[in-house]
């Protein structure tokens, strides 16, 4: 039941405004949706008319609210009550240039100044409210990262708009002819950083929960031994509170103005950083297990990049590290690579080309490796 609302509700019509209320929603037990689109002003003879109204449905929010009229609501305390919302500014993409695409927007460079994103969910506003507090959470805490300013509507979708002036990605660097290995320093120590925020339990996502599903799916398509003792190893990979990124990789690493910048922080969530290297194999190597075009074609730069990009990675990040523990520990992080990879075909086959393929590449990877591990973490 929606309720739309204009001009301005004070001690003068509140009466008669609740009276017309309650006329429209009696007898109604769904949810109560006031409009305030058209409101221009509400006193505080109004706001008991809201606060009586949310008491009677407790289902009861406000939307569309001008900034004035969301700023009433906020500074009086009810946005601590009741769901309320401002209304979002409207603008086009039309003819903006695309950035980059992922699995749930899409990139447009919206101005010389600016960039947003274009959420291919509907109902994304719950969706970019996470990774708007996520992307505060990592930047307070250190992590360098560009966080949305505005939240607008694009025809029937919605975005976030950030500020990346002159912003170029880690991957387009490559082509310009920078050095593979000193962009792949410099990712590291990014990484590093993420990975040495100190998190309480429970402030992020549990990585380890997730991986369990992987496993537990994963299990089942394997010989009963090996399936089992999967589990098992994936139960022992220690529950750690190391922030994660989680989609990290060369398009989601940004430089601007000589700094360089994490984005795309949806996934951030917390576990052992066994998960998150086994995630940027996949990214430059794994994934492409059957096709090697899968990774360099998703990445934008060569295979040969690819790899380079990778094994920099792995020189910066475990520096110091004996070539024979390096050895064992890259056999951990493909295996639990393979893992992913195996369920992620299993549940969305069309994901990926030749799904069928990587499946049996990553069942024989899996059988034969899996007996050799005696763990799956470093």
């Amino acid at each position: 039941m929606t309720v739309k609302l204009r001009g301005k509700i004070d001690s003068s019509n509140a009466a008669k405004t609740e009276a017309e209320i309650n006329e429209q929603i009696a007898g109604c037990n769904d949810e109560i949706i006031i409009d305030a689109a058209g409101l221009e002003y509400i006193s505080s003879a109004g706001l008991r008319v809201i606060l009586r109204v949310n008491k009677a449905h407790a289902s009861t929010k406000v939307i569309n609210c001008s900034p004035a009229v969301y700023e009433i609501f906020n500074v009086t305390g009810f946005t601590e009550i009741i769901d309320i919302t401002k209304a979002y500014r409207k603008i086009s993409v039309d003819g903006c240039k695309v950035m980059g695409e992922g699995a749930n927007g899409i990139v447009y460079r919206l101005s010389p100044d600016t960039v947003i994103k274009v959420y291919k969910n509907r109902d994304s506003l719950d969706e970019i409210q996470n990774e708007r507090d996520l992307a505060r959470k990592a930047f307070v805490m250190g992590v360098p990262t560009a966080i949305p300013y505005d939240v607008v509507q694009v025809g029937d979708l919605y975005g976030s708009v950030f500020e990346l002036l002159e912003a170029k990605s880690f991957a387009k660097l490559i082509n310009r002819g920078e050095s593979v290995e000193e962009l792949a320093k410099q990712s590291v120590d990014i990484l590093k950083t993420m990975h040495s925020a100190k998190l309480r339990d429970g402030e992020l996502p549990d990585k380890k929960a997730e991986a369990m599903s992987w496993a537990n799916c994963a299990a089942d398509a394997l010989p009963d031994e090996v399936g089992a003792k999967l589990k098992a190893l994936f139960n022992d990979i220690p529950n750690t509170n190391n922030m994660l990124h989680g989609d990290f990789h060369i398009k989601n690493i940004r430089r601007q103005n000589g700094e360089n910048l994490i984005i795309d922080m949806a996934t951030l969530s917390m576990g052992h950083p066994v998960f998150e290297l086994a995630a940027i194999f996949g990214a430059y190597i794994g994934y492409g297990c059957i096709d090697k075009e899968v990774c360099s074609d998703f990445l934008g730069i060569t295979d040969e990049q690819c790899s380079d990009f990778w094994k920099y990675t792995v020189k910066y990040y475990f520096d110091g590290e004996s070539q024979n523990q390096l050895d064992k520990t890259l056999k951990i992080i493909e295996t639990v690579c393979y893992v992913q990879l195996l369920w992620w075909m299993l549940v969305f086959p069309d994901e990926l080309k030749n799904s069928d393929k990587i499946i049996e590449f990553c069942k024989s990877y899996l059988t034969e490796n899996l007996p050799k591990l005696d763990k799956l973490y470093f």
